[in-house]
């Protein structure tokens, strides 16, 4: 039974990460959490930034509900996989494709890829953690659209 639940439970996961991800994003980073996230909207010097602890508590998330899930036979194994899941979505996208943390030049061919693109850089267009707007990763609105109105 677990064979048909467990990816069922894997991708149900990673689809409910992307709101969960909106709203930390949204109240918690550009509200008490700033002073960790503040990193991400200013120039940095070095490769790594306080923001990336962000990803480590998500990553020591997924970690910790692998083990417990694999060591129990708990469900949870299922959704720490589909966190780890988002979280490889979620660089590939953010890291790879927006900010070109590992500079490879990539330049999106799709219309989804742009319009993720461009909907993060115009939430990049605030420095500080006021006034900015689209706080989703794989998901951005279809105003967003470069090519919308053409």
């Amino acid at each position: 039974m677990e064979q048909l639940f467990g990816p069922l439970i894997l991708l149900g996961t990673i689809a409910l990460m992307e709101p969960f991800a909106w709203l930390v994003h949204k109240y918690l980073l550009h509200g008490p959490l700033w002073w960790l996230h503040r990193s991400h909207h200013v120039p940095v010097t070095g490769f790594f930034e306080r923001n990336d602890w962000v990803a480590a508590f998500y990553a020591l998330l997924s970690v910790g509900l692998v083990v417990w899930g694999d060591l129990a036979g708990h469900w949870v194994f299922w959704v720490g996989l589909g966190i780890a899941g988002y979280g490889l979505l979620y660089f590939v996208m953010h890291d790879v494709l927006v900010h070109q943390r590992l500079r490879w030049r990539i330049r999106p061919a799709s219309r989804y890829l742009r319009r993720i693109v461009r909907a993060h850089k115009l939430h990049h267009k605030h420095l500080n953690r006021n006034g900015s707007e689209a706080f989703g990763f794989l998901y951005a609105h279809p105003k967003y659209d470069p090519e919308r109105g053409r």
